[in-house]
């Protein structure tokens, strides 16, 4: 049993790092990486990142502030840096294995706030859920406004979609069969861990407590300035990445959030920060929209090596303020917040 469980745990880091570079090796297998440096040195507005860098910082920062607000109705009262440094952590701890930051980060709260595991875990459902109806409604839209770009590119380039499909290569099947695959292996991972807490009453009772926590939000606005902030903030990191390079400077906003919106959507799949399948789906956008070969290939690649550079920075810094934190018990955490309100 127990070589069993290493197996499935080796394989659970494995096969996203496997998966992942398999797709990169592919997009980057004729690529010469050193033309990388004259790119980074010479051709490359240092200033447009590091200007991105704050919106990136604030979306994990907002993610966090707006998870305590929705254990508050719970009767869970973690400390703001708390819930901030776990969220750090836990997009860091993804980058090993992905999905992992939703349990790591409710192991946080429970070891240094005494936060319940399976309320702490019924919220962070709650949040996954309206964030994705949130991307619903941003993709439908995003779709709805540039029909028209892709319908007037289809008559000027004379490509209909059975011409795309006809060119599709058989490698861009294949990576996308293996994108659905993993997406599938995914969900059957994330269920059967979930599964594990169905066999307790008592925990999915509190998972339960922290789905429905939603309805008790004492303030409403509040969540929602930071729903808003999370997805806001998401994009403008993205978005001024643009006029980092002369060939997506004069792109648009509606191109960043096509590619924004489609590069979100490519992140579900289990790999680290979305390695690969990212890489894949924003380079096909780019390319929809008259960006190179080359050029989308070194836009991904640099953008996306960098913000993930940022992430694990913002791990290791959530990491070493969490080891200078004093834990608190459960019962300490209701009686101070029971004081304030006071």
């Amino acid at each position: 049993m127990n070589t069993r469980k290493t197996v499935n745990n080796i394989l659970k880091i494995a096969f996203p790092l496997l998966f992942g570079g398999a797709i990169l090796y592919w997009m980057y297998r004729d690529f010469d990486f050193r033309s990388i440096e004259n790119i980074l040195i010479n051709e490359m507005s240092w200033t447009w990142m590091l200007l991105s860098f704050p919106f990136g910082i604030l979306a994990q920062m907002f993610r966090g502030w707006r998870w305590r607000q929705t254990l508050e109705p719970v009767g869970e009262y973690p400390r703001s840096s708390t819930s901030v440094n776990s969220i750090f952590l836990s997009y860091a701890a993804s980058l090993v294995i992905p999905r992992i930051g939703e349990f790591t980060r409710c192991g946080v709260l429970k070891r240094y706030d005494g936060v319940s595991f399976p309320k702490a875990l019924g919220t962070v459902v709650t949040e996954r859920a309206i964030d994705t109806l949130l991307m619903l409604f941003v993709t439908m839209l995003t779709l709805l406004m540039q029909m028209r770009v892709f319908t007037t590119f289809f008559s000027k380039t004379g490509t209909s979609m059975d011409s795309i499909i006809n060119r599709f290569s058989t490698t861009g099947y294949i990576v996308t069969a293996a994108c659905a695959i993993a997406a599938i292996f995914l969900i059957h991972i994330l269920l059967k861990k979930l599964s594990i807490y169905n066999k307790v009453k008592a925990t999915m009772g509190g998972i339960w407590q922290g789905v429905i926590s939603l309805k008790s939000v004492k303030n409403v606005p509040l969540f929602i300035f930071y729903t808003l902030g999370i997805w806001v903030s998401y994009f403008l990191h993205y978005y001024l990445t643009f006029f980092c390079f002369d060939f997506t400077s004069s792109l648009g906003f509606q191109c960043a959030l096509v590619t924004f919106v489609v590069g979100s959507i490519a992140v579900i799949v289990p790999t680290p920060n979305g390695a690969g399948p990212w890489h894949f789906a924003v380079k096909t956008m780019l390319i929809l929209y008259g960006v190179s070969d080359t050029n989308a290939l070194y836009f991904v690649l640099i953008v996306h090596t960098v913000q993930t550079m940022l992430v694990i920075l913002l791990g290791i810094y959530g990491w070493a303020a969490l080891a200078f934190t004093k834990k608190r018990h459960a019962a300490h955490t209701a009686e101070t917040q029971i004081s304030a309100n006071i």
